[in-house]
């Protein structure tokens, strides 16, 4: 795995060749037990290098077409599933959170409109990070961009959806599930976007 911008916080990804873009999954070392977000199959490194950080106990679905590895993690872990309420039918957790649930101290999720799945989060760790699943992505460096129109279930509400997290203070960096991490100006790239869609 690979730190991020904190040091409490790790990722790994697969290369998708059909999109050219990176998969992610983030990883939250915490004492009280660590967080992972849309796991992917790890690698036999990944899982030396994940026991020696304390293993997983709480695994957080943004989406459910980013269950990835999370039956078997939980499965080698023992780490509860929690997914979006909105996704009930699509979804096997142990837990369902909504718009301003609290996974644990510090992390709390927003439910987003207008994507390609009915219920997808994305969360919000210590008013400073942004994690979003599939509606807010990016397919170059330094650029975030929405899902693509053909994908969008209702336009309307994913741009509703993306100025709602415009309306964040303080957040430095955008960490989406697919495509470039935003690590610096993560506020001003969103405004950037939704700039854009005017």
């Amino acid at each position: 795995m690979k730190r991020l911008h904190r040091s409490d916080l790790y990722g790994w990804s697969v290369f998708d060749e059909g999109l050219n873009i990176d998969f992610h999954s983030v990883l939250w070392v915490r004492p009280e037990g660590n967080v992972v977000i849309d796991p992917l199959p790890l690698s036999d490194h990944d899982k030396i290098h994940l026991e020696s950080l304390g293993s997983v106990a709480t695994i957080v679905i943004t989406n459910s077409d980013h269950t990835r590895g999370s039956a078997a993690l939980a499965e080698a872990t023992g780490a509860r599933i929690l997914g979006p309420a909105g996704e009930r039918e699509a979804l096997e957790c142990d837990g369902w959170l909504g718009d301003g649930g609290v996974v644990v101290p510090g992390l709390v999720t927003l439910a987003l409109e207008g994507s390609k799945t009915p219920g997808e989060l994305a969360l919000v760790l210590e008013d400073t990070t942004l994690i979003t699943g599939d509606l807010i992505r990016a397919h170059e460096a330094g650029r975030l961009r929405l899902l693509p129109d053909p994908k969008l279930s209702d336009k309307a509400g994913a741009i509703a959806s993306l100025r709602r997290l415009t309306d964040l203070e303080g957040i430095e960096a955008v960490l989406p599930g697919d495509g470039w991490p935003v690590f610096r100006d993560g506020a001003q790239a969103l405004a950037e976007l939704a700039a854009e869609l005017d």
